[in-house]
């Protein structure tokens, strides 16, 4: 039990310092702005170069923590960071305000590479290391746990740094890599393989294989995830601005009011991934009526501009958010054989990058052109195809019964209507089958 512990400590520890070393900027993004004599448009890029990099490089790093190892590529991408981090504090002590600016850049640059071999490679590290499912869903909702607590955290931790000292978040950051870098070396150990691995055609064939059957439902899921995470982050940048603009609430205030919804999201995905264990279909149900509240609150939201009600429901809807997002995890990591399980929850990974990429630029247009009730009416109607992809293109196998552990016997879906047959035996059964 106690090294358990000490291995989820670990494997939270990444999405926590990821978490930490992006969204912690958000808050004193216009004092470094203002500091570094730049225009908002450029500061902006902080966070967008993160993104940016990370989306493209994470279905990489999948494949080579695939080919090569989880740990193999997580702890070269956490040095990575710390190297990024370390350049980023370096350069805002430079002398010239546009010697600085692009140094800051360029180490948020190689943040953004080491990035996307960190988190992403925590989720199928999960299921490679707990074999039973239902410990695997209940550990993914761990790590999603530490992963929304690092977004509660960090507007409240980045904005009191910022007021001892503008660049001081840019200094931590590298700090909090390097600690998970020690936790990741010191408590992960990952069984040798006992495999060769194959080669990249090989490797790709498989991945278009599974792409090919399992596509409707992935799809789906890699869709939910980029929706959900273009939301949060989406009225996070509406609340943000509205606290400042309206109610001239700033600093660490600001960060406590934006931290609530955040809570919410947090035990929510607690919750969640204790509740739903090893069961497909509880899976899918509970991740629908988390989506489903998160479209029914945001539509009404629309009806209000009152901050109490404003933040009453986004609180509802984050945990909304929060009981979808470990059903997700649970869903890919459990439905993907262990060898493409890197990469394609690599791409789920990548279109949650995307979100956050897309939803404070979209809010900006719709809060400038249309106000505050066709923001939260577009909110919902995004919230709405979510459940309604959860709903109709998310068929789980049944669940096994003892009766079908005890002969390993699987269930698969064939074509869009929903039937149901027997394999004889699963591909992993049938290699530990001695040859007569």
């Amino acid at each position: 039990m106690q090294q358990n512990k000490g291995i989820l400590l670990a494997l939270g520890s990444i999405p926590l310092m990821m978490t930490l070393g992006n969204s912690m900027l958000i808050p004193v993004l216009p004092e470094i702005g203002r500091k570094l004599h730049v225009n908002s448009l450029r500061i902006s890029m902080l966070i967008t170069v993160y993104a940016v990099v990370a989306i493209l490089l994470i279905p990489i790093a999948g494949y080579l923590s695939d080919r090569y190892g989880r740990k193999a590529v997580i702890v070269p991408s956490l040095v990575l960071t710390v190297i990024g981090g370390g350049i980023s504090a370096a350069g805002a002590w430079l002398p010239q305000d546009m010697a600085a600016y692009w140094t800051i850049i360029g180490g948020r640059l190689l943040q953004g590479a080491g990035a996307a071999g960190a988190f992403p490679i925590v989720i199928p590290l999960v299921g490679d290391l707990y074999e039973d499912e239902n410990e695997a869903s209940k550990n993914l909702g761990v790590v999603e746990t530490y992963n929304t607590f690092g977004k509660v955290l960090s507007p409240i931790l980045g904005a009191a740094l910022g007021a001892v000292l503008w660049f001081l978040p840019l200094a931590v950051i590298p700090v909090l890599c390097l600690i998970s870098l020690i936790l990741v070396l010191w408590l992960i150990h990952v069984p040798k393989r006992k495999n060769q691995p194959t080669t990249f055609r090989e490797f790709a064939g498989k991945v278009k294989q599974v792409l090919a059957e399992k596509g409707r439902w992935l799809y789906a899921i890699f869709a939910m995830g980029g929706i959900c995470m273009f939301v949060i982050f989406g009225v996070l940048f509406y609340l943000s601005d509205i606290l400042e603009s309206r109610y001239h609430l700033h600093g660490v205030w600001k960060g406590f009011v934006l931290a609530i919804p955040l809570i919410s999201l947090c035990l929510c995905s607690y919750l969640g991934g204790k509740i739903i264990g090893k069961h497909k279909k509880r899976m899918k149900w509970i991740g629908l009526s988390g989506l489903a509240i998160l479209t029914i609150s945001f539509g009404i939201l629309g009806f209000f501009e009152n901050i109490y009600v404003v933040i009453g429901l986004f609180t509802l809807g984050g945990g909304g958010i929060g009981l979808a997002l470990p059903c997700l995890d649970a869903l890919i990591t459990k439905g993907i054989e262990k060898e493409e399980r890197g990469t394609i929850t690599a791409l789920y990974s990548s279109m949650r990058f995307v979100g956050v990429s897309l939803g404070p630029p979209v809010v900006s247009l719709l809060q400038g052109r249309s106000g505050h009730g066709l923001l939260f009416g577009v909110m919902a109607g995004v919230g709405g195809v979510a459940a309604l992809l959860m709903l109709f293109a998310v068929k789980p196998e049944q669940d096994e019964t003892a009766d079908d552990a005890s002969v390993n016997r699987m269930k698969t879906t064939e074509g869009s209507t929903g039937v149901m047959r027997d394999k004889p035996l699963s591909s992993k059964l049938r290699r530990k089958t001695p040859a007569k």
